[in-house]
């Protein structure tokens, strides 16, 4: 939907856009014609969709049933007990609890009607109290009141349901054969949302599908690049292909603000948050999980924000995102959550909780799953008041065995990186020195796939240093750390292994003053990009780790993003609208050379189209770089072909400027040959045009500037 704008918000852009209101004239705009003012909007086709059910206006009201019934002179304490059951929920309305009396014997009917200040209340009313159990012989049974309507709605005979003919599909994978080997990637700008080829060699982006008004606040890839996920008011859609984006599935959820794609693209997770009528009372959240495939609600989770507020790196109004963490691997056979002093994992074969309970863990804080194995990382703060230290535990599931643990004492703060394979866990934990009044920083080291679990423990040469950030090498064995103090920390690497032992963990170097707090290494290792963001407006050092040289050092003035494209060859740095100038992105080859720069007003997203993993086995891909001089002979050929497309391309603009620059200089001169006599006549008859052969001469000219006159009075006798 187009946002809508206040006039004092239009009359402060045209300011800024030096557009002066007054000089138009309003009476000549005309807007297209409909009620959506010529823009479509995936929202309004939902409108004419028969399969969707909207609220009647009744979905603030349930239905109790299953009440005593009881006579005239009990009528008040019943409805004092059902009112003091369902107002600790929300707000009953004034009049808003019916209990309907049967006029002939004067007994209620066993039912009563309860309308709440909203929808969400009454949800949450009947999520609570259904089954609620008064006594022995009432359980309460809760419907919403829409709910009758749709089951009025259901015709007496049965119809089987009309069967359409098969349309085979596009092929969602398609784009992976492009025969380029090109990459694709998305940006947003303003109310635009466009899918581009990264063409690098001809330096410039290649447009593949461009659509206005394509979500109302962001979009997202899904996990293995085959779904484009948008976000509307009335809940989440996917689009997929090479060149169309067809819509794929719709997911309803009024409201939706987050969304959240399992590791295997089976589930998507939606989440929305709804301020209740009480102030005083915490933020209504809904949470569900859907089907991918089919659109089919699997699970749904409802409660306050209190109750989704632990855990997770970011959110909205207090609840940490993601709530939900999945276990990697590709199956998306687990997924956990926090809860206090409790881990809760579920099964999504039945979508309930393994072993049907929680694991309990006191005062748990953070958690993680490693990105290969059924196994979580948790952390325990200490407890006791250091009687009872921290810990760091790995438990296998669904067995819920711990197989490692490793106690730590003095602890400040502590965060867990994982390796992307699932080799190495890195804990980087601040401990307090014995005065309690500083602290000192460390790594615990946990080999994961050796016997026993070996932990190695590494300590910087300066305990005193500030970690700025941490970052593994993907698919290796290598990590960097920035540490230190601003304006110019170290960089520091590490291997996890020695030429004399494999299970030792070493220094490789230690750049100093380095004008970086961000590490983004290539997906395929080897190479990093040191980055400087934020205070240190854009420095960009690309290294080569084997080597250990710098490759580059550049700049992309105030560059907030930076992100590496799924196969390592290219580095894509952005300046997104947080800033209000210099809005767009730039495109850098792996060693930092600049290829391309697009400039876009108001750009708000950059994201590469994630890949798969490849099918390659490791001996393969070994086998491939060993032969890659073979391999490389075609694609240097077409790398030429294209240098001399491009060579031809730039003679050609050369010749084009020279032609019109050519037609500038002839139109001069005919101009110049026209006015010949006229500038001679301008000379006293002088035909040349050569100033040396002028004689200057002096001529004094008087001329009259103004005359004024004046009269004296002159008295008789003065003197």
């Amino acid at each position: 939907m187009a946002e809508v704008l206040l006039m004092k918000d239009i009359e402060a852009t045209a300011s800024r856009l030096g557009i002066d209101l007054s000089t138009i004239d309003l009476d000549f705009i005309h807007l297209p014609h409909g009620d959506n003012v010529g823009i479509d909007s995936d929202d309004e086709e939902i409108l004419n969709e028969e399969n969707l059910e909207f609220e009647s206006g009744f979905g603030n009201i349930i239905v109790v049933d299953n009440l005593p019934v009881v006579p005239k002179e009990k009528f008040e304490k019943l409805e004092s007990v059902v009112r003091k059951i369902y107002s600790q929920i929300g707000v009953i309305k004034d009049d808003g609890l019916w209990m309907p009396v049967d006029p002939d014997n004067e007994k209620t009917l066993g039912y009563c009607f309860i309308e709440y200040n909203t929808t969400q209340e009454a949800e949450l009313a009947k999520e609570r109290t259904h089954g609620y159990k008064l006594d022995r012989a009432h359980i309460f049974s809760v419907n919403m009141f829409d709910d009758f309507d749709r089951f009025m709605k259901v015709p007496d005979k049965w119809a089987p349901p009309e069967t359409k003919p098969y349309a085979p599909g596009e092929n969602l994978q398609h784009w992976l054969t492009d025969a380029k080997a090109r990459d694709q990637f998305v940006i947003r700008a303003g109310s635009d949302t466009e899918v581009l080829w990264n063409d690098a060699r001809h330096l410039k982006p290649d447009p593949v599908y461009k659509r206005t008004f394509w979500t109302e606040s962001f979009v997202q890839w899904s996990p293995l690049g085959t779904y484009l996920a948008t976000v509307h008011r009335q809940g989440a859609a996917v689009w997929g292909g090479a060149t169309t984006f067809n819509r794929l599935m719709r997911y309803a959820h009024p409201q939706v603000k987050l969304i959240d794609f399992s590791p295997g693209e089976k589930y998507l997770v939606t989440y929305s948050s709804h301020e209740p009528s009480n102030p005083r009372d915490a933020n209504r959240v809904v949470i569900n999980i859907f089907d991918v495939r089919t659109g089919k609600l699997m699970r749904d989770f409802k409660g306050s924000a209190d109750d989704f507020a632990i855990g997770g790196a970011g959110g909205v109004t207090g609840v940490s995102w993601p709530v939900f963490k999945w276990s990697n691997g590709g199956d998306d056979k687990y997924f956990a959550r926090m809860g206090k002093n409790v881990l809760s994992v579920y099964e999504t074969d039945t979508f309930s909780l393994v072993d049907k309970k929680s694991l309990k863990v006191e005062n748990i804080i953070d958690f993680s799953w490693s990105p290969t194995d059924p196994i979580i990382a948790l952390f325990v703060p200490e407890m006791g008041g250091g009687n009872q230290p921290a810990r760091v535990s790995l438990v296998q599931i669904p067995s819920k065995e711990e197989l490692r643990q490793k106690n730590l004492f003095s602890v400040s703060d502590c965060k867990m990186y994982w390796q992307s394979n699932g080799d190495y866990l890195a804990v980087h934990v601040d401990r307090f020195t014995k005065t309690k009044k500083s602290t000192y920083t460390g790594f615990e080291l946990f080999y994961i796939k050796e016997r026993d679990i070996p932990i190695e423990v590494l300590e910087l040469e300066n305990k005193n240093d500030k970690i700025i950030s941490f970052a593994w090498e993907p698919k290796g064995h290598r990590f960097a750390v920035i540490h230190g103090d601003n304006p110019k920390p170290d960089v520091s690497f590490y291997s996890m292994r020695t030429a004399q032992h494999t299970g030792r963990v070493s220094k490789l170097t230690t750049s100093k003053g380095k004008q970086a707090n961000a590490l983004f290494w290539s997906p395929v290792g080897r190479f990093i990009v040191l980055a400087g963001l934020k205070g240190f407006n854009g420095q960009l050092e690309f290294y080569n780790v084997d080597e250990l040289e710098t490759m580059a050092t550049t700049e992309h003035f105030m560059a907030t993003d930076i992100e590496w494209d799924p196969t390592g060859r290219y580095v894509a740095t952005a300046v997104t609208s947080v800033h209000e100038m210099e809005n767009g992105f730039n495109i850098w080859s792996f060693n930092g050379k600049h290829l391309y720069r697009i400039l876009k007003d108001h750009f708000f997203q950059f994201l590469w189209r994630p890949r798969p993993p490849s099918f390659l086995s490791t001996e393969k891909e070994e086998e491939i770089s060993k032969n890659l001089k073979k391999y490389s002979k075609k694609y240097e050929a077409e790398d030429q072909d294209v240098s001399l497309l491009l060579s031809e391309q730039e003679r050609e603009k050369r010749r084009l400027l020279k032609e019109e620059w050519e037609r500038w200089v002839n139109e001069w001169k005919r101009l110049h040959e026209e006015e010949k006599l006229y500038r001679q006549s301008l000379r006293d008859g002088e035909a040349s045009d050569e100033e040396e052969e002028y004689e200057a001469k002096d001529i004094e000219v008087e001329e009259v500037i103004n005359v004024s006159e004046e009269v004296i009075h002159f008295e008789y006798g003065q003197e």
